[in-house]
């Protein structure tokens, strides 16, 4: 008797949220390919408004994979990243007063698109010790809505949760808003004591080869006031 209530919870969890969960991922996965779409159009659009003068301010797109596309803004790179899984909210998340969710609780469940910004030197001397910062990060569920937690990603928060739906013209603002934000996001001078003394090892292995660990705010630090809003 209890086996059997063992294999009909087995069941019924099956039948319910991990079909959920797949919709989520092919829901959040449509909705990356969109993006890789809309990237593309970001580029050739600002490629033209740039002209010819000085091909080196230039977008260029990168597809990276299934799951990863980069965007070169001038000196830094928006590298996209689509999680392959599907999360759930804590209980004090503001996302459980929704009465979108409240309605139905597995429209809670999301996946996530990060938006990090790093330096483009960072992958042109493979400094792989350089520091990326996450500056954005888009939760998608299996019908699309949407909300966005990020530097100045305003109007698409969690309080648009269950009334937007993410869409070409929406990936684009939220593109164009991270990309402003990374070029105001300025490289800082590192504090003086925190790179007063170096090692031999350092000073051949990595000021030599180029791989000295470099990121807009090592020594500080990064919180929401580094950029003027």
């Amino acid at each position: 008797m209890i086996n059997d209530e063992i294999k009909k919870g087995i069941v019924n969890i099956l039948q319910s949220k991990a079909v959920v969960k797949q919709d989520v991922f092919e829901s959040t996965k449509k909705n990356f390919d969109l993006l890789k779409e809309v990237l593309k159009k970001v580029q050739q659009e600002y490629n033209i408004q740039l002209g010819n003068d000085d091909k080196r301010i230039h977008l260029l797109f990168e597809d990276k994979g299934e799951f990863v596309s980069q965007l070169k803004v001038a000196g830094d790179v928006l590298v996209f990243h689509m999680h392959t899984n599907t999360f759930e909210f804590d209980r004090d998340h503001e996302v459980w007063k929704s009465d979108y969710v409240k309605g139905n609780e597995n429209n809670s469940y999301c996946g996530v698109i990060n938006i990090y910004n790093f330096l483009h030197d960072s992958f042109r001397y493979n400094r792989e010790n350089d520091a990326g910062y996450l500056i954005a990060r888009i939760f998608i569920n299996k019908e699309g809505h949407y909300f966005v937690e990020g530097k100045r990603q305003k109007g698409t928060g969690i309080n648009h949760f269950g009334t937007s739906i993410i869409n070409a013209d929406n990936w684009q603002k939220i593109i164009e808003t991270a990309i402003l934000y990374s070029l105001e996001f300025d490289l800082l001078v590192p504090p003086y004591d925190d790179v007063k003394i170096i090692s031999m090892m350092q000073m051949n292995g990595e000021i030599l080869s180029s791989k000295m660990q470099t990121g807009k705010r090592l020594g500080f630090v990064y919180n929401a006031d580094d950029v003027q809003q």
